[in-house]
């Protein structure tokens, strides 16, 4: 088993082509030059005044794409996000809220017993219902929001890359019989070489996708390759991970996640890629502030809130006039080469296996849930 595939309960074996050794000058220079991060930025590139905004949530609209990351209607209501994002997490908790049951009742009414989703040699009877669960939670997101929603492929999925684009084209279905146009929709996909290959297939057919579960610059550049819309760096998970190994809290400044999402945008904008970086997964409000500028940011309902109350000014990290890097561009990627980057890196190992573990057990959450009221109807029609 490859580095990329740690040990996961949704992950499987995929046999390596055999004799595809390849020489391995651009690792060594990719390895050497993330032993040396880029220097710090020179300073903001442009202050919004405090006054020109009633506060920083205002201001940072006016450099970034502002998403919300929740699925709660009404916190989206009340910040007035262009765009938003949801994840298997946030589709449960938003409609295991009592007031959402509804939903759920509504989607086991439409359930139309399809043959049961069989995974890892256990059936899945309500997969299928979490899907239309997922997608009737976006279509009222998008009443809300004049841009986009994205909705993730099943994480279970995450290694399987003709499954994830079944799935994929499962989903868009879901929302054209909605009568929603595809290009309001991002797909998610993690960002494993398989989710990856998948975006590719997806891109290549008009279906834009949104590439989670990023954490090393390997990722950023294959996804960047593959075509993908829109990439989702995580910040915070990279933090943590930092946090827990050295012992040791970073100002916002030196924050990892804060580095690795600047590297990548330099990176993209220094090579002209036109997929698009959403900051995602922070802790802390110091975190968004130092990526203010960036493309997109999709921020929780608890740091909108922080962001809105604060009067300060905001300065301007990021823009693509001052794009630079000196990392090589890596092109026409392939498994074997990106296997080795990302595998070099023990932090996006752990937390890509880690993170598409904690999707795959809220799915399941999700769907042990839709059992429960089931069966409850079932008890209840008898």
């Amino acid at each position: 088993m490859s580095l990329l595939r740690a040990p996961t309960s949704c992950s499987r074996t995929v046999q390596s082509q055999q004799g595809r050794s390849r020489k391995s000058p651009v690792v060594r220079a990719y390895l050497e030059e993330k032993k040396a991060p880029l220097p710090p930025p020179r300073g903001p590139y442009s202050t919004v005044p405090a006054q020109t905004f009633k506060n920083q949530l205002e201001a940072l609209k006016s450099m970034s794409v502002v998403v919300a990351d929740t699925g709660e209607l009404d916190l989206v209501k009340k910040y007035h996000p262009q765009d938003c994002t949801t994840n298997p997490s946030l589709v449960y908790k938003a409609l295991s809220m009592p007031e959402n049951r509804h939903y759920l009742e509504k989607a086991l009414a439409k359930d139309k017993r399809q043959p049961e989703h069989v995974h890892a040699g256990v059936s899945r009877p309500y997969a299928g219902v979490a899907d239309q669960l997922a997608v009737d939670l976006g279509a009222e997101l998008l009443k809300i929001v004049p841009g986009r929603v994205s909705t993730e492929v099943d994480a279970n999925l995450s290694y399987s890359t003709q499954a994830s684009v079944d799935k994929a084209l499962r989903i868009m279905e879901l929302y054209a019989a909605k009568g929603y146009n595809p290009s309001r929709i991002y797909i998610k996909l993690a960002s494993t070489w398989e989710g990856i290959e998948a975006c590719r297939r997806l891109e290549k057919q008009g279906i834009n996708c949104n590439m989670t579960l990023l954490f090393s610059f390997a990722q950023a550049a294959a996804c960047a390759d593959a075509g993908a819309t829109l990439i989702s760096p995580f910040v915070g998970r990279i933090m943590d991970w930092y946090k827990a190994k050295e012992g040791r809290d970073f100002a916002s400044h030196e924050d990892p996640g804060v580095l690795s999402v600047k590297r990548i945008y330099n990176y993209y904008k220094a090579h002209h890629y036109k997929t698009i970086v959403m900051a995602a997964s922070f802790r802390n409000a110091g975190e968004i502030r130092e990526l203010a500028g960036c493309d997109n940011i999709t921020i929780s309902p608890q740091l909108l809130d922080e962001l809105q109350k604060s009067t300060e000014p905001l300065d301007r990290k990021l823009t693509p006039e001052k794009a630079q890097t000196d990392a090589l561009k890596l092109s026409n990627m392939h498994e074997d080469l990106f296997v080795k980057l990302h595998g070099a890196d023990q932090m996006a190992v752990e937390k890509l296996d880690q993170g598409i573990k904690g999707f795959v057990a809220d799915q399941k959450k999700l769907e042990d849930l839709l059992a429960s009221i089931a069966m409850m109807q079932v008890r209840e029609n008898h």
